[in-house]
């Protein structure tokens, strides 16, 4: 690929297992001007292993907002420039928001080049469902503040991911027993693509005694996968209230139907009317077909 002029590249890297670079992040490092990284030490000795000189300069969350208008000022220039985060996909619980809005809202080209992301590489081997997650990243560091976030994701019924460090995993994964109940089947995966990887499936409450048993357990990086709460058993309504929701149904659309019959029996509308969708003969609009 040739790299364009102007260009902000939003570079993936490695997880763990440096053989994850692909061709395409070896080929976009090596040709941009100058690589933006969260830590140009640790990004140095990816470049080393893949042969690449190109200049760095640091971006990091203490930084960031003092390096926009130079890097912005790069690409004004006419260089092209890369963004990479210590590990993983840019962005993702990573700084380089501010950069990559910053080129947007100036006009410049933001291109990704898509690679390894941990929560992502975790939900993929993890048996939870996959068709509908929330990505929670970091939860608050203080637990007063940890459980009351737990609290409001409590009834969230599609699979929640969470990210923790070696020193705060022991006390998210009691809160989550705590606040979200032992039986919840959870997977706690460590040290994703590394020599000592471990993917741990179990409830939260076994996962617990799991991290106890040794202090391996507890080290390196964590994504925590929980299922989310089971869906709430269907309402069903007493016999005469279907009897009136029927009635009315007969003679107007399934919206006044389900008004009407709110009023004559006291049940909330929105029951009688998601009933009434059930029914053969009602679409979604709510008028009769």
């Amino acid at each position: 690929m040739s790299i364009e002029a102007g260009v902000l590249y939003v570079v993936a890297t490695p997880i763990g297992n440096l053989g994850d670079l692909s061709p395409r992040a070896v080929e976009v490092l090596r040709d941009v001007d100058g690589i933006a990284a969260e830590d140009t030490r640790h990004t140095a000795g990816l470049l080393t292993h893949a042969g690449i000189r190109t200049p760095l300069v640091s971006l990091h969350e203490h930084n960031e907002e003092r390096q926009v208008p130079g890097l912005l000022n790069r690409l004004q220039k006419g260089e092209a420039l890369a963004l990479v985060s210590d590990a993983g996909t840019p962005l993702v619980s990573d700084p380089g928001y501010r950069l990559v809005r910053g080129a947007r809202e100036a006009g410049f080209r933001v291109s990704p080049v898509p690679g390894p992301c941990a929560f992502v590489a975790a939900l993929s081997v993890s048996g939870l469902p996959s068709d509908r997650f929330l990505f929670e990243g970091f939860l608050p560091a203080r637990a007063p503040a940890r459980r009351r976030r737990l609290q409001a994701l409590a009834g969230e019924t599609c699979t929640l991911v969470f990210y923790e460090s070696s020193h705060r995993i022991a006390g998210s994964l009691e809160d989550m027993a705590q606040v979200l109940g032992g039986s919840r089947p959870a997977v706690v995966a460590r040290e994703l693509t590394k020599t000592f990887e471990q993917i741990q499936g179990g409830t939260l409450a076994s996962l617990n005694a799991w991290l106890a048993e040794t202090s391996d357990h507890r080290r390196g990086e964590f994504v925590v996968l929980v299922a989310g709460a089971p869906d709430a058993p269907a309402q069903t309504l007493d016999p005469e209230a279907e009897r009136i929701l029927a009635l009315c149904l007969r003679e107007m659309p399934l919206k006044r139907a389900a008004r009407l019959t709110a009023g004559i029996t006291g049940l909330p509308r929105n029951r009688l009317y998601a009933r009434g969708l059930e029914w053969a003969g009602c679409g979604s609009d709510g008028e009769d077909r």
